[in-house]
């Protein structure tokens, strides 16, 4: 790298070294993971018996009460993709025997929970929404959602949208996640503590969401609520190239740096101090008819990840006390049966110095259990076994890109998969000594993707850093829990809202 590049670089607050390595990224690509086998039910996937289900429902409470317990909730994406069918519209002829998408809209607008706020707007304007749609002035209803003048639901995030109906109010994404917090996320001191990652520029909005909706529940419900918030931080932001993998230069020639995809975000994950944190995104929430079977999943896997993680701290206290058959034979359990990984072939020929290092390293780590559901048909990163540099074979979440599927044996596996990633995430950060870990010394850097983009109708390439929940994870102890579909209810477009589940 030249010193002009460099200086530019170190400018604009940018780490030079980390800046090469992502153009060395650029120009190499990422290697493809070796994939052992899919992880399911009979192999790397638990599937919790009845009996297993309510015994770790009923422990969990106790055992959560005297300890820190954070719900961490990625909230800083715009909405403007759930409405992408609706701007098109907007934009075009307004014939709507086009588009089949904004019919359904149109025929089933007075069941979304915006409607009566959408009203008050037209009817600000000096009409309604039934003259509207009378009038087949379609674009004037959508120009009072999605515009700034109206509603702005074009601009703002998921988690100030309304989502979902009752007698008495409309809640946001933001307000079903403090009454989802309530029911399994009560930690010391009956405090209810949720962490929103939020845009710059919708921070304010999310604090004022929250004002309206916070004494009335705690006052309801006899807790507290400390919700914080975080920005994905500037630093983690990467280099665009064009296409010939040179540094991609704004018209005033600054280089442009993008925001680097969800896996940014561990670094806020890493500033969070608790002993148990739930990741789960802001878009995946229900009414209350639907929540019990989302408050029994995340209670049993918080139970369960806490039960795991006594058992491996007690095989690390147990080396500690010092190298012997007996406590090789207590970490060895731990690592094949309780977090069910494969250790390296050549493992029983190892001395029992090195048998004790290895276990040592592999048990002293983070830890997550992941809710996987059946495979349907979404999108999302899938189950799977991957082998490791030491010949170990680890839990993994992967995305398509970091399977080689012109590899027939990788592709056997990928089309044997039985379930997806829905991100229902229960993690432990600390160690067995109450010490945080540093998360970041726990992902992959040799894993990420590379996009094709576009900026002001030129060609450019974007990199996103490891995902959160696959590459930013790759070190962690992973346990896969299969979990019901109706606990993951993503709302991707506007339309997902006239689902049954939403209604």
């Amino acid at each position: 790298m030249d010193s002009a590049l460099k200086a530019q670089i170190e400018k604009q607050g940018m780490n030079p070294e980390l800046v090469a390595q992502q153009i060395n990224n650029f120009k190499n690509g990422f290697p493809f993971l070796t994939l052992t086998a899919p992880a399911t039910p009979s192999d790397g996937i638990m599937v919790l018996s009845d009996f297993e289900l309510e015994r770790l429902m009923e422990e969990y409470p106790a055992n959560a009460a005297g300890i820190e317990v954070v719900k961490f909730v990625p909230a800083s994406g715009a909405a403007s993709r759930m409405f992408k069918d609706l701007f098109s519209f907007l934009d075009g002829d307004g014939d709507i025997s086009k588009s089949s998408f904004v019919q359904k809209f149109m025929n089933n607008i007075e069941k979304f929970a915006f409607y009566d706020d959408l009203n008050t707007v037209l009817q600000d304007q000096g009409s309604s929404i039934n003259q509207a749609l009378d009038s087949k002035d379609y674009k004037s209803i959508l120009a009072a959602l999605l515009d700034e003048s109206g509603l702005g639901y074009g601009s703002l995030p998921k988690g100030l949208l309304r989502f979902h109906s009752y007698p008495d109010q409309r809640r946001t994404p933001a307000h079903e996640h403090m009454v989802e917090g309530i029911q399994y996320a009560v930690g010391i001191g009956n405090v209810v503590k949720i962490h929103f990652t939020v845009s710059p520029e919708h921070e304010e909005k999310f604090k004022a969401e929250i004002a309206k909706i916070k004494e009335p529940l705690e006052a309801a419900h006899g807790l507290k609520f400390e919700i914080s918030y975080s920005q994905q931080k500037k630093t983690t932001d990467t280099i665009a190239v064009n296409t010939d993998n040179s540094p991609f230069t704004e018209e005033d020639g600054s280089i442009l740096f993008r925001p680097a995809g969800h896996g940014a975000l561990l670094e806020n994950l890493n500033d969070i101090s608790a002993d148990l944190i739930f990741i789960k995104n802001i878009d995946n929430v229900v009414p209350d008819r639907l929540k019990p079977e989302t408050k029994r999943y995340k209670m049993a896997i918080g139970g369960l990840l806490l039960e795991i993680q006594a058992k491996v701290f007690a095989a690390l206290r147990s080396l500690d006390s010092g190298i012997s058959e007996e406590s090789i034979q207590s970490a060895k359990d731990v690592f094949s049966s309780v977090l069910g990984a494969k250790l390296p072939a050549d493992f029983k020929s190892r001395s029992l110095s090195d048998q004790a290092e290895f276990l040592r390293t592999k048990l002293d780590r983070p830890i997550r259990v992941c809710g996987m559901v059946r495979n349907t048909g979404e999108p999302g990163g899938g189950p799977f076994w991957v082998l490791e540099e030491d010949g170990s074979q680890s839990l993994q979440i992967l995305e398509t890109a970091q399977i080689n599927l012109d590899d027939p044996k990788s592709k056997e596996y990928f089309s044997a998969a039985t379930h997806f990633n829905p991100v229902d995430l229960v993690c432990a950060t600390r160690n067995y000594k109450g010490e945080a870990f540093d998360l970041l010394q726990y992902r992959d850097m040799k894993t990420g993707f590379i996009t094709e983009k576009s900026k002001n109708g030129r060609d450019l390439k974007a990199l996103e850093l490891p995902g959160l929940w696959n590459g930013a994870m790759s070190d962690w102890n992973t346990i896969f829990v299969e979990v019901p579909l109706i606990t993951f209810n993503p709302v991707k477009t506007v339309n997902d809202l006239l689902r049954e589940e939403h209604q």
